[in-house]
């Protein structure tokens, strides 16, 4: 006897919500796990119960005790052989009914596929995130005392959050920044300025003294940082660290071509442009910044992921100033003062206009030169605005990803800490970050739960 009904039918409940559903449209898979089901026999229980949660012989009904709603979702399957993912389903278990049901991942939608993709993204990155502040409150009571004080340093300085004297120092580096690339501009002043022997004007030693001390100030902070570096080589790959240190070598090569027994080299022309370029090399430490800036931060990734909208913007003015540029410089080749003397000299013009500058300095003089540089300035206002607002779109986005994501990187912590049942005990590490051990996978379901409901 067959499992199934006399017209070719299975009845299937799945989580309180009875479906009738047809052997030959089962059997459009004949691996799933229904079509495994419509094709055994009811007389063999222990395949039935391998294969469902309870079966009524009676009503020829199987039951199974998972989720009705992905259910509707995979039952598409054998009718439209491929796969959509309803909205607010979690991804994450939605490939585990997904594996239940034996249905491969290869039948979802390619809208699906990336949609899902999105999401294993952020709970990777709220993982990394997890395991950052994991990293951060456990301490082993099996290291040295040299590891240890190299991790307090550690934290010290790379982590503001961890506790107020991290976050005094944050601010403190942040105010040297910021007196540095004041003293660097007020230096440039005529006024302030005093003459050396020669002649020359040369900053004034007061804020010399002031710059002096920011350096030595970075200068400590770089090496403490690369001293309590857990890794050391990818510390000074870090992009930020190569800023830190272009910062502060031209200090000491100034200062040791000036002050260190090179003083005849300095009246060398090439090398008195070499100090001034490295003199110039201090704008850079204003990128110091970005460390103490979660904004800054933020404006780089979406910059970084508007690179499409970007090259947009660039291909529409390229175009626009190659083509109005070309037009101008023929419509102005009548008058006799004309200010367009090549092609090439009027993109200047071109990037002006298009950019609403205007400068003034090359202007139209005929009726079609100006009819020309009024089309180019309306095409330039469009090209602009166009890509700008997925550009901010994606900077907002961004920035609000990011916020969510702390948040349940924090509520994941939490989560583990309930689930261990472990009480903190005083002047100790919380217990459970010294029991639990960490993993990014086991952390994801939960994770983008708490993803979901923010």
């Amino acid at each position: 006897m067959d499992g199934l009904c006399d017209e070719g039918e299975i009845a299937v409940n799945i989580g309180g919500v009875r479906l009738v559903l047809f052997e030959d449209v089962l059997n459009r898979y004949p691996e799933s796990r229904l079509a495994e089901l419509v094709n055994c026999s009811t007389q063999n229980y222990e395949l039935i119960s391998s294969l469902c949660d309870d079966f009524d012989p009676g009503r020829k009904e199987f039951y199974f005790d998972r989720d009705p709603d992905s259910f509707k979702c995979i039952i598409d399957v054998y009718y439209f052989d491929e796969i959509h993912i309803k909205s607010g389903i979690c991804p994450i278990c939605f490939l585990k009914e997904m594996e239940f049901w034996k249905i491969d991942q290869s039948a979802l939608d390619e809208c699906c596929k990336s949609y899902l993709s999105e999401k294993e993204e952020e709970l990777k990155e709220i993982a990394n995130k997890v395991k950052v502040i994991l990293e951060d409150l456990e301490v082993d009571q099996c290291i040295t005392r040299i590891q240890r004080c190299q991790r307090f340093l550690w934290k010290l300085l790379e982590k503001p959050g961890s506790s107020l004297p991290a976050r005094i120092i944050a601010i403190a580096s942040f105010l040297f920044i910021l007196i540095s690339a004041v003293v660097m501009c007020m230096g440039t002043i005529p006024e302030l300025q005093v003459t050396d022997s020669e002649g020359k004007l040369v900053e004034h030693p007061t804020l010399e003294a002031i710059e002096t001390v920011c350096m030595l100030w970075f200068t400590a902070e770089y090496v403490l940082r690369l001293a309590s570096s857990p890794n050391k080589l990818r510390f000074a790959l870090s992009i930020m660290n190569i800023i830190d240190f272009m910062t502060i070598m031209p200090f000491y090569v100034v200062l040791s071509l000036t002050y260190l027994g090179t003083t005849s080299m300095m009246e060398l022309v090439n090398v008195q442009q070499a100090v001034q370029a490295l003199r110039i090399m201090r704008i850079a430490r204003i990128f110091k910044l970005a460390r103490h800036s979660a904004g800054l931060q933020t404006l780089t990734y979406a910059l970084k992921r508007s690179l499409k909208e970007l090259g947009l913007l660039l291909m529409y003015m390229g175009v626009g100033i190659f083509v109005f540029s070309a037009l101008a410089y023929t419509m102005e080749q009548s008058h006799p003062e004309t200010l367009f003397r090549s092609i090439p000299q009027s993109f200047w013009w071109a990037i002006i206009t298009m950019t609403t500058v205007g400068y003034g300095d090359i202007y139209p003089k005929t009726t079609l030169g100006k009819c020309n540089a009024a089309v180019s300035f309306l095409c330039g206002v469009i090209a602009i605005a166009l890509p700008i607002h997925p550009i901010i779109n994606n900077f907002v986005i961004f920035y609000n990803k990011q916020k969510v994501l702390e948040t349940a990187a924090k509520h994941e912590v939490e989560l583990m800490e309930l689930k261990s049942g472990s009480e903190k005990v005083p002047g100790q590490p919380k217990a459970f970050l010294t029991k639990f051990v960490y993993s990014p996978c086991a952390c994801m379901g939960s994770a983008w739960a708490t993803l979901h409901c923010l």
